[in-house]
């Protein structure tokens, strides 16, 4: 017996597949909830915005314009769409933007960054239909915007059926995604198929996605938005202030540990111990990646035997000596790039696929970074050929803490090294500019306002967007 799929056998199925998805959602937030529970009584996480998570936004009146509603998950998306949403606003006057976060750093860093830019800057909701049908109502977006790849069902299902435009934009797609995606791979065609584009970082990503069951025709290459957002000018009254609080004149060797997980800190204060025997000149600069370790972090500063002072506290004469600062705020690390001799960026050594590197390449940092970088394959690749960046081989944690304490040691001995590893830095940004402009010309399409209604990009494709 031949069993014919006819349109509504594939509705049904469409249905059930949503309502699987939906239940184990719930399910694994009830099984998650004392943690959330124990996170937000510790750290205020996951209960900062709780009503917003649930679709019930500010008021905000009548707009007066079309909305774009643009998403961003954390601090490594938002200040990625800096020059985005600059260029939507330069290119589109008629549009007004609204951004959404995850996480609450997240929103922290979008209240800054965006501050007179976007009209509302509040939390995406909970991936239920009931709460995605109240936050979509109260925004009523002419498109929506998804920074890197994130897809969320029941949003692009409820996108699909209020006709409103979606691109995922600086699309990106791990091999470790990939294969977990593969598993319910004819449910995630059915999702991608609610969207009208998908503006991918490389030919990788591009490839990951189309054989996930999105059309070609809806698939763009743009580069890395990162590397035009990191090669943006960071103008901040910050870098003055703490160059004076903490006396970081150009005659000071300073270590810059920045976005640092367990047992990062350890590792880098341990070699860093070691070179103040050498040098007792030499300053450190800790930027834990995550504020609810900032306590633990201070803690283990208070056991190291080290004069150190915190940014948060008010300034005493200790700041001026201090071997060790602990900057436990947040927003702040990219102004202290410029005052830096050397950068670690962290999550590296940590098997965590490290972090962004390119704000430091901007100013020319002397960077240094560890072997788990997965994140960014392809960024710490291009840099690491143009031997603008060093990375470390993969090492044990007990051995790592001697590597890093020699690679330090060479590069504050050697500044013409320093320098020429700085110069190559800038020069691999500048090769990479670029994905801006290229993403906000296949984005015109779904924002220009002679072309409001939702249809499909079709001019969009692997062969015809390469990477100039």
């Amino acid at each position: 017996m031949v069993i014919r799929i006819t349109p509504d056998l594939f509705a049904i199925a469409a249905v059930t597949m949503y309502s699987l998805y939906s239940f184990l959602l719930t399910f694994g937030l009830l099984i998650l909830l004392p943690r959330f529970l124990l996170d937000g009584v510790r750290h205020g996480k996951y209960i900062a915005g709780v009503r917003q998570r649930l679709g019930s936004l500010p008021e905000t009146g009548v707009p007066e314009r079309p909305r774009v509603w643009l998403h961003c998950v954390s601090v490594g998306e938002t200040q990625a769409a800096r020059p985005l949403v600059e260029a939507i606003r330069e290119q589109f006057p008629h549009l007004e933007v609204v951004i959404s976060t995850t996480t609450l750093t997240g929103q922290s860093v979008a209240r800054e960054v965006f501050k007179g830019h976007a009209a509302i800057i509040f939390y995406f909701p909970i991936d239920w239909r009931w709460t995605v049908r109240r936050a979509l109502k109260k925004i009523n977006p002419r498109a929506v915007l998804l920074m890197e790849t994130e897809v969320w069902p029941n949003f692009l299902n409820e996108c699909r059926r209020s006709q409103i435009s979606v691109a995922i934009v600086n699309g990106r797609l791990s091999e470790t995604s990939f294969r977990r995606y593969k598993f319910v791979k004819k449910f995630i065609a059915h999702v991608l198929s609610s969207l009208d584009l998908a503006v991918m970082q490389t030919e990788a990503d591009a490839q990951r996605i189309l054989a996930l069951g999105l059309e070609p025709k809806k698939i763009g290459l743009s580069g890395n938005l990162k590397f035009d957002a990191g090669a943006m000018p960071v103008t901040s009254p910050v870098t003055s202030q703490l160059k004076t609080r903490f006396a970081l004149g150009s005659e000071t060797s300073v270590i810059l540990a920045a976005s640092t997980h367990a047992p990062e800190e350890q590792i880098i204060l341990k070699a860093f111990m070691q070179i103040r025997l050498k040098d007792p000149s030499v300053r450190l600069i800790l930027a834990p990646r995550h504020p609810e370790r900032f306590e633990k972090i201070a803690a283990l500063l208070d056991g190291a035997g080290l004069s150190w002072a915190r940014r948060s506290q008010a300034e005493t004469e200790v700041d001026r000596t201090a071997a060790v600062i602990l900057l436990d705020t947040i927003g702040e690390l990219p102004a202290l790039y410029s005052l830096a001799t050397i950068v670690f960026v962290g999550g590296s050594i940590a098997k965590t696929g490290g972090h962004n590197i390119l704000e430091p390449a901007a100013f020319g940092s002397c960077i240094i970074t560890g072997f788990h970088t997965y994140n960014f394959s392809e960024i710490v690749r291009t840099f690491v050929e143009a031997g603008a960046v060093q990375q470390l081989s993969q090492l044990s944690e007990a051995d790592a803490a001697s590597e890093v304490e020699k690679r330090f040691s060479e590069l504050l001995a050697d500044g013409r090294q320093r320098e020429e590893m700085g110069k190559r830095a800038r020069m691999t940004m500048e090769e990479n500019l670029g994905a801006t402009s290229r993403t906000v010309l296949m984005l015109t399409p779904l924002l220009d306002h002679q072309q409001a209604t939702r249809s499909p990009v079709g001019q969009i494709s692997i062969e015809s967007a390469p990477l100039a």
